[in-house]
């Protein structure tokens, strides 16, 4: 049996895959990681890696920022370089958007306090700290048009919306 991950971790980066789903109505919100080591892995025993977590009082980029922080804090990357693939255009264009930020002091036109400001200021100070690569991946294709990341992707796509759904089934029913 070949790994899956073979011809994608050539390199010694960990490759991450976030991904959340949010109840607007509830504000509350289920983000999904997968952290794909350097080394080899079969895509069952890859399906049995990916975390899930609940945040309360959230919006969906809020908790898309919530998701990203919580796996670069949690994954053990020992200075490796950390690929991460998103489907959120919000994260994807962060880094492109800090020097804007800090020369307001993260305020709007308006000088009032752009949402999400806190995090904003965590994604910068953890990713000055660790070698990150963002990449924007489509999400939500249709099974003929994926590609092996596209794969891994749906991995923490479905975890995260799976997840969502079961609780707010769980709610109805109580």
């Amino acid at each position: 049996m070949t790994d899956i991950t073979d011809k994608y971790v050539r390199d010694a980066s960990i490759k991450l895959f976030v991904d959340a789903s949010v109840n607007p109505q509830s504000n509350i919100g289920y983000g999904a990681y997968l952290s794909i080591p350097p080394e080899p892995l079969s895509f069952e025993s890859l399906k049995m890696r990916v975390k899930v977590k609940r945040f309360d009082k959230t919006s969906s980029t809020k908790l898309e920022l919530q998701t990203l922080l919580w796996a670069l804090i949690s994954i053990q990357s020992f200075g490796k370089k950390i690929v991460v693939y998103t489907d959120s255009q919000n994260i994807i264009g962060l880094p492109g958007r800090r020097t804007r930020f800090e020369q307001n002091n993260y305020r709007s036109k308006k000088n009032k306090r752009i949402k999400n400001y806190k995090l904003y200021q965590e994604f910068f100070k953890l990713t000055d700290q660790l070698n990150c690569e963002f990449i924007k991946i489509r999400g939500h294709k249709i099974s003929h048009q994926k590609n092996e990341l596209d794969k891994f992707f749906t991995l923490v796509d479905r975890a995260s919306r799976k997840t969502l759904r079961h609780q707010e089934d769980l709610l109805k029913n109580t």
